[in-house]
């Protein structure tokens, strides 16, 4: 940090990431990169109702502005105005843009506005950075951090060594809370890995079948047993998902497997901290793969092959070795998850169960 940082007003920055919940945690490397380049400065996120119990978690979120969506009407758009204006924000930066938040933020008065030059959207902003990200070349969350490191240079912060996973480290001990939580309302086997599985996809990720997800299963489960691993698996469900998490687990259980149904946390955030408790979280592209992939829990994902949906694309953020990625072979159709080899998804899985059995576990 020069001098003229410490003599200037700390930054406030706004950051806007308002759509689900899978975008909003690949938005996490980015504000961890904000913080580390601009540890003075404040950290506002505009998000919606949805994500905030999320947000408050943040470590590197200091405040949380509730959006009221595109659909609220003129005076709770007034009320948002009002108060982005009030805040006397030095800068946002807008990971997905829209002609809404754009014309929010040249409204509000915020002088250095950042985002994706993409669509017609970008005609507010006077910062926009040429990413081409339907071409997916890189990560999502890697593109975030590039344009969080774009807005630290134009406030003129020097270049910072990046944050790595987790990006949402938690305090000692969290993690073994949540795990003895569990113990006790569920009745889970503490020495057994602990299996996690989301079959639902909110609505927007293409996804395994629920057979699929009860096939593969059965396979890790074999794997597991045949190498004297005996496996706990803990179905999760969002919103409108609970039966689908329920048949699941019927069909589990006729099969032998240890399964049982998350049940439904106080909110949003509850159910964020109990993913913590994972050993290993399989799902299809969804926000709670990227929820457990933030806490660097380890994860098996499914993708569709479609360029703007791929697994290159869709990363979870955690550390390499704790992350596995399945899609179609080229040859299927892009939304043909049939065609993924389920064999081969559970003997990596099972692979990585057993080496994680084998090392230190973490708190």
């Amino acid at each position: 940090m020069t001098d003229d940082h410490r003599t200037r007003r700390p930054p406030h920055i706004l950051v806007v990431r308002n759509d689900k919940l899978g975008d909003f945690m690949l938005a996490w490397p980015a504000l961890a990169c904000l913080k580390a380049g601009a540890p003075e400065a404040k950290i506002s996120v505009l998000v919606p109702g949805y994500t905030a119990p999320l947000a408050r978690l943040c470590p590197w979120i200091d405040e949380v502005i509730l959006d009221p969506g595109d659909t609220a009407g003129k005076q709770a758009q007034r009320q948002l105005l009002s108060q982005l204006r009030r805040a006397r924000f030095t800068a946002m930066l807008t990971l997905f843009s829209t002609p809404r938040i754009g014309w929010l933020g040249w409204r509000a008065g915020i002088p250095h506005r950042m985002a994706p030059a993409t669509k017609w959207a970008q005609l507010f902003y006077n910062h926009r950075v040429v990413q081409r990200r339907s071409r997916s070349a890189k990560p999502e969350y890697m593109y975030n951090v590039e344009l969080a490191e774009q807005l630290l240079n134009m406030l003129g912060y020097g270049p910072v060594t990046r944050p790595t996973a987790p990006y949402w480290p938690l305090e000692r001990g969290i993690r073994q809370t949540q795990r003895d939580a569990l113990v006790g309302e569920l009745g889970l086997e503490p020495s057994s890995p602990w299996l996690f599985l989301h079959a639902g996809s909110g609505g927007s990720a293409v996804n395994l079948t629920p057979a699929q997800y009860a096939e593969l299963a059965v396979k890790i489960d074999a794997q597991l047993a045949a190498q004297g691993i005996s496996s706990q698996w803990l179905l999760t469900a969002g919103p409108g998902e609970e039966t689908t998490a329920q048949a699941l687990r019927d069909s589990l259980l006729t099969k032998d497997l240890q399964a049982t149904v998350l049940p439904a946390r106080q909110n949003l955030g509850d159910f964020a901290l109990t993913l913590a408790a994972a050993d290993l979280f399989i799902a299809g592209s969804t926000g709670p793969l990227h929820i457990a992939g933030c806490l660097n829990r380890p994860t098996a994902g499914f993708y569709p092959a479609r360029r703007s949906a791929t697994a290159l694309r869709w990363q979870t953020c955690n550390d390499e070795n704790h992350r596995l990625a399945f899609s179609p072979p080229e040859n299927a159709e892009v939304h043909d998850m049939s065609a993924i080899d389920l064999v081969m998804a559970a003997n990596a899985i099972s692979a990585l169960v057993h080496d994680l059995a084998a090392a230190p576990s973490a708190s």
